[in-house]
């Protein structure tokens, strides 16, 4: 029998309802002991939604997405592993934030995501919050690697490359222009799914365009040429390692009504789990090298029923089940 490398509590003894609630009930970070038992996986939360241009509220998305994820399984179906025997995981609480200044908070989110576990060992999995944050972890992944650029992949309903809105260079429009011009991200190898309009103006694509950021949108994938694109972006980035930025308003607001920025005409949350159930190609194939995420945007004030915490904290999962996949698969 296998032993698990994370331990939870009995669902049978101690219910899915009762007791801390840490991300899929993983333990503490501080319960796990490092000397014994690296952590593979420490997902945090950041509770700032300072640089939202619309409604505000995602500062509370870390709780609901904790919450959400009561019910969540070891066992994942279709990439047939169990997660918690392949990687242990541990839930490291919310980063410290600074609620009055974009660029204040990523510095101070950026340094207490570096400090957490082995930085050669120990990824990252931010749940937002704005999408703001992604910039902060981008920076804690990239300093504990030692292999230049990263790749990406993007969900999201925008681009997120607009310059400032309103004077901000930090908010939640501008994570990946950012992102770009410190070295964090390599344009190139960059791919962003999901994208809809209206926009602002036809020059919000230029900058992704001009540095060749491949831009696939909702109705690509519709129509099929989004999922060929996907599958082309992996076998040309050929497993380099690989950050993905989880938008959770890439989905549908039918599927997603919790969220500052909805956007009509979105992916479904089956589309979703399909392509991100893709970055784990057939035996054989290129899949992806995840050694980083975030998984944001979640408002719950907005939320029907909670069905948007609940697409998120199963993002976050698959994106988990993703990196445990391809180490079994190694």
């Amino acid at each position: 029998m296998t032993t698990p490398r994370t331990r939870l509590p009995d669902s049978r003894q101690s219910p899915r309802f009762a007791g801390l609630c840490t991300f899929a009930r993983y333990p503490r970070f501080e319960d796990v002991a490092p000397d014994a038992q690296p952590v593979d996986w420490a997902v945090y939360g950041v509770p700032f939604d300072g640089g939202v241009t619309y409604r505000p509220g995602a500062r509370f998305g870390p709780r609901a997405i904790r919450d959400a994820s009561q019910y969540i399984k070891t066992h994942h179906l279709e990439h047939g592993v169990t997660v918690t025997d392949i990687l242990s995981l541990a839930d490291a609480g919310d980063a410290p934030v600074r609620p009055y200044s974009c660029e204040d908070n990523a510095k101070t989110v950026a340094q207490f995501a570096q400090s957490l576990g082995d930085s050669s060992r120990t990824k990252l999995l931010a749940l937002g919050g704005d999408h703001s944050i992604a910039l902060a972890n981008l920076r804690a992944t990239h300093a504990r690697r030692d292999a230049g650029a990263l790749a990406l992949v993007h969900f999201d309903a925008h681009l997120d490359t607009v310059d400032t809105v309103w004077g901000e260079p930090y908010g939640h429009a501008s994570p990946f222009i950012r992102a770009i011009e410190e070295d964090l991200v390599d344009p190139k190898r960059m791919i962003t799914i999901g994208v809809r309009g209206p926009l602002n103006t036809p020059r919000d694509l230029d900058f992704a365009r001009d540095r060749g950021v491949t831009i696939v949108t909702a109705d690509d994938w519709r129509s099929g040429a989004g999922p060929r694109a996907l599958a082309d972006f992996l076998r040309r980035i050929d497993g380099a390692e690989a950050y993905c930025s989880f938008d959770i308003d890439v989905a549908d607001p039918v599927y997603a009504p919790g969220t500052g920025t909805p956007q009509v005409g979105g992916l479904t949350s089956a589309e979703l789990l399909t392509a991100l159930r893709s970055l784990v190609t057939p035996a054989g194939g290129p899949g992806i090298t995840l050694v980083g995420a975030d998984v944001v945007e979640v408002l719950p004030d907005r939320d029907v029923s909670g069905v948007t915490a609940l697409l998120a904290a199963q993002v976050a999962f698959e994106l988990l089940a993703a990196d445990a996949a391809m180490r079994a698969r190694a």
